[in-house]
């Protein structure tokens, strides 16, 4: 999924002639801290509610603020992992999407990223599996191969790793409600199983109940 398939169709930005009161009003409105300014299609920067309050001007124009030019986005061909990584890093609620040529095509909400998380890990029917190896030991083609040797495929997978340590961590989601025979064969490759998450249609009920409930609140 690209960051153009991620796009809100209701949020509509700030144009440069447009208030901090404006601003403050859209964003409670749709429940986020920023929104990007812009001039016709041209990306000016992201403003926050903290730097509206900083100035203590909000019935200014928020062009007159001082917006940096280089300030975060992200290309409309990028991935849904680099953008979750860049609304991470920087904390945001709203990151604006640039054509190749520099031209603001729209915004995405960490609402949005939230909801096509879900739509991978909470829809998609199968298991979890969390594999604990030394950094020297990953193999996503080994990885892999065991699973599909087993008549299963990964959906998706992640890597996490402390900065301090030589383990690291392998989340895989797999298409498979029963993972046992997985398992199994992980088990007999030296693979040190961490955690594992094997659906059933009540609990993958609960799960779809539960992320429910959290969009609700997130006001989605």
């Amino acid at each position: 999924m690209l960051a153009r398939d991620l796009i809100s169709e209701v949020i509509s930005p700030l144009q440069s002639s447009d208030t901090g009161d404006q601003g403050l009003h859209r964003m409670e409105t749709f429940g986020i801290s920023h929104l990007p300014v812009v001039n016709q299609d041209d990306l000016l920067g992201l403003v926050s509610d903290a730097d509206i309050f900083d100035c203590n001007r909000a019935d200014l124009p928020v062009g007159e603020y001082p917006l940096s030019p280089f300030g975060p986005f992200v290309y409309e061909y990028q991935h849904l992992y680099e953008v979750i990584e860049l609304v991470s890093r920087l904390n945001l609620t709203a990151v604006p999407v640039l054509t190749d040529k520099q031209k603001y095509l729209g915004v995405i909400t960490v609402q949005q990223l939230i909801r096509s998380i879900g739509d991978t890990l909470v829809n998609m029917p199968g298991g979890i599996i969390v594999l604990e190896l030394n950094t020297n030991d990953y193999s996503l083609t080994q990885i892999a191969r065991i699973v599909e040797d087993n008549d299963a495929k990964i959906l998706s997978s992640y890597i996490t790793s402390p900065a301090d340590s030589m383990k690291m961590e392998v989340t895989l989601k797999i298409n498979r409600v029963d993972l046992t025979f997985i398992i199994r064969s992980f088990l007999r490759y030296g693979y040190t199983i961490k955690a594992s998450f094997q659906s059933s249609s009540r609990n993958g009920d609960i799960l779809r109940n539960n992320y429910d409930q959290f969009m609700m609140y997130l006001n989605v």
